[in-house]
């Protein structure tokens, strides 16, 4: 998509966006023929406006991308017949790749449709309180895009008002640098003025932002002209700090008992989630969530034809990090032999059969309708986690560890042992880089994330990265046996490894490339970036 139609289409279909794509949890009724002149008049009104802004405008980004990029480019997932992983994971997509083209229109659908929503709640007459929590809301969404895009392709167009690039889609983009900065004042800004408690199931808190700061700070912290720099900013690193503290210490937020309770559909919204995607049980198209029809190993799970999984599967790669009594794996990753109490319910569960030479994905498959009303074809009624607690205890262990090799921090540990011993493993009684990044991979695998925290370590170790993705030896397509009762991976020494081809490995795989046409529409996204002028103050008393 054009980048002039991207953000034209954004603009003339943002009021419909309004009262068509909310979900049942926010779902709000609106006036009958309503238009731009009488809307943004009310409280409701608000509500109505901001609820598209977690579900149909991530549609895109959530349907392929989400996990193709997150999970099959950091080789958790192998899937080799999958137009919308494999170029990821073999590193050799292009401005072409589908899936890279509709993140990058998806994600600007965010932008400018919390663009639109900022525009409209600031003209309105309601009084600056009210209006300021729903523009938080907003600049949330807006913020969190933008940390994916600075994330994904680094330098890119930042925009406030979706007319001005209608009049002019040719325009500079902006440096990394800015774009994080631009990142971080829309949700310190949401951090400030969201409230502390959710109006309405699923909807974000001021804690909401304060974790997403803490991802964003963390991030940032590296961040620097010299890439092998080894070190991050401590100021940043202090941030980030204080941002998961705010979460950890005053947030309503608490850890699910059972991980696997998690990915369960009667469990959206539960204790620990703390920003997912909205999607509308029985919803149309836009609304829905179709992991499981791409994940599910057949159709007797998904009682329909939707259950495209059976070659997508976990690489030998994530197979190894599992210890051998985590509980993770199997909430993960279905395995021979491994039962499902709440999958095929009428006949008294399911049981994964099949040889123990792969696994495939069990995050995100939930059964048939039969096992749940909620659960259509191509919509598990599933919400997308985007920022859950668990995280943040990671987030906040990392940023104390810091530019340290270890730390015996009482509470970073703490919040990383929790996570442990759920998972059921012992806890920890030090931490370095390696152990965190460790429950980072099996904590949040198929949750789109791994990807990120690589890029994240790339900014100031890029070589120690590019070793890293060397060392996972993509190239090279190994037979395994599992065995699930140990979470045991080994080399099938009755079968031959086959060659596959990957990308090269360098610098250069840290940046996604722009889609073709963007670049067609506007050649100045060829040309070195333009700092952006920022003109709001910014807020200096949150924590």
């Amino acid at each position: 998509m054009k980048t002039k139609k991207i953000f034209y289409t954004v603009l003339m279909i943002a009021l419909p966006f309004v009262w068509t794509s909310c979900s049942d949890l926010l779902d709000v009724e609106p006036e009958d023929q309503i238009t731009k002149e009488n809307f943004y008049q009310s409280e409701s009104d608000f509500q109505s406006a901001t609820g598209p802004l977690y579900n149909r405008v991530w549609f895109d980004f959530n349907d392929k991308f989400y996990y193709g990029l997150g999970d099959g480019r950091s080789d958790n997932l192998y899937a080799p017949y999958s137009d919308y992983v494999y170029p990821f994971t073999d590193l050799s997509e292009t401005g072409l790749t589908g899936p890279l083209v509709s993140a990058w229109g998806s994600l600007y659908n965010v932008v400018q449709q919390s663009n639109n929503v900022i525009i409209g709640i600031s003209g309105s007459k309601v009084n600056e309180t009210t209006k300021n929590k729903y523009i938080a809301e907003a600049r949330f969404m807006r913020g969190t895009a933008y940390w994916y895009l600075a994330s994904l392709w680094g330098d890119v167009i930042i925009s406030t008002d979706p007319s001005e690039l209608v009049k002019n889609p040719i325009v500079n983009k902006s440096p990394l640098k800015d774009v994080y900065e631009f990142a971080i004042r829309d949700l310190e800004f949401a951090a400030k003025y969201l409230p502390e408690t959710a109006g309405q199931a699923g909807r974000l808190t001021k804690y909401s932002a304060f974790g997403m700061l803490s991802r964003v700070y963390l991030s940032f912290s590296g961040v620097s002209d010299n890439a092998n720099s080894g070190t991050r900013n401590q100021q940043y690193l202090d941030l980030a700090k204080k941002a998961a503290e705010k979460v950890i210490n005053s947030g309503p937020y608490t850890l699910m008992t059972n991980y696997a309770d998690l990915f369960m559909v009667d469990n959206n919204n539960n204790s620990e989630s703390m920003f997912a995607l909205q999607w509308v049980p029985n919803g149309d198209y836009g609304v829905n969530n179709t992991h499981q029809a791409y994940f599910a190993l057949g159709s007797d799970i998904t009682g329909d034809d939707a259950a495209w999984g059976y070659w997508t599967r976990a690489s030998y790669d994530v197979l190894k990090e599992y210890e051998s009594k985590d509980v993770r794996r199997k909430a993960t990753w279905m395995g021979d032999d491994d039962f499902y109490a709440e999958i095929n319910k009428s006949n008294g569960g399911y049981t994964v059969d099949h040889s123990k030479e792969f696994l495939n994905v069990k995050k995100g498959v939930v059964g048939s309708t039969k096992d749940n009303s909620k659960i259509t074809r191509m919509n598990s009624a599933l919400n997308t986690y985007m920022l859950r607690l668990g995280e943040v205890y990671l987030n906040y262990a990392e940023a104390v560890l810091g530019n340290n090799a270890s730390t015996a921090d009482a509470a970073a540990l703490a919040g990383v042992n929790k996570l442990r011993t759920r998972a059921g493993l012992d806890p920890k009684t030090t931490l370095t880089y390696a152990d965190i990044i460790h429950e980072r991979r099996v904590e949040l695998a198929m949750e789109g994330q791994y990807w990120y925290d690589l890029v994240r370590r790339a900014y100031y170790k890029q070589q120690e990265v590019i070793n890293y993705i060397t060392s996972q030896d993509r190239g090279t397509i190994q037979p395994i046996l599992y065995d699930t009762a140990t979470n045991t991976v080994s080399i099938d020494p009755a079968r031959s490894s086959s060659p596959r081809s990957i990308g090269v490995i360098d610098a250069t795989i840290f940046l996604l490339p722009y889609p073709e046409s963007e670049l067609v529409q506007n050649p100045l996204l060829r040309e070195n970036p333009v700092p952006y002028q920022f003109t709001e103050d910014k807020i200096t008393d949150l924590f």
